[in-house]
């Protein structure tokens, strides 16, 4: 069997159509295999705050001394992780961190590094303002689409 151009596109819509990464045939010699690549996109993923139930006391003077009961209200646009890894401040353990809170930074400034199958992975800002807050420490494991910091 001899791979002809409109058996190879008759293929490639098989892909698109069914919703297939790759598609291999083999014929005695012949083999051919083809392949669509996939492109992750990271979107921003917004988180719903904690929900918060009330604590009911049996006594009333215990009620007195207990602090208010507080919503936990994240501000600002979260920047996630799009993908698991170990999350660094910094390029270099000697070096400064990219950004702490009250840094200001534009769209596109690198603000963090995840470090996943040994590959360095800079994380960009995807909208600019000031990081508010930093959600996780120098060195600690993420998940994908977990919060890494805000920005105001």
């Amino acid at each position: 069997m001899k791979f002809e151009t409109e058996y190879i596109e008759k293929l490639s819509q098989i892909i698109n159509e069914q919703g297939l990464t790759e598609i291999s045939l083999e014929d005695g010699e012949q083999a051919i295999t083809i392949r669509k690549e996939v492109m992750v996109a990271s979107a921003p993923v917004i988180s719903a705050p904690a929900a918060v139930t009330p604590v009911v006391n049996k006594n009333p003077a215990e009620s007195a001394t207990e602090a208010p009961i507080q919503e936990n209200k994240k501000s600002g646009t979260p920047i996630t992780s799009p993908m698991v890894g170990t999350f660094y401040t910094s390029p270099s353990p000697d070096s400064a961190p990219f950004v702490s809170v009250g840094t200001s930074v534009n769209a596109g400034d690198v603000v963090c590094i995840i470090e996943a199958m040994k590959m360095m992975n800079e994380i960009k800002a995807e909208v600019s303002g000031k990081v508010t807050e930093i959600c996780v420490e120098d060195g600690q494991p993420v998940e994908f689409g977990q919060v890494l910091m805000y920005v105001e």
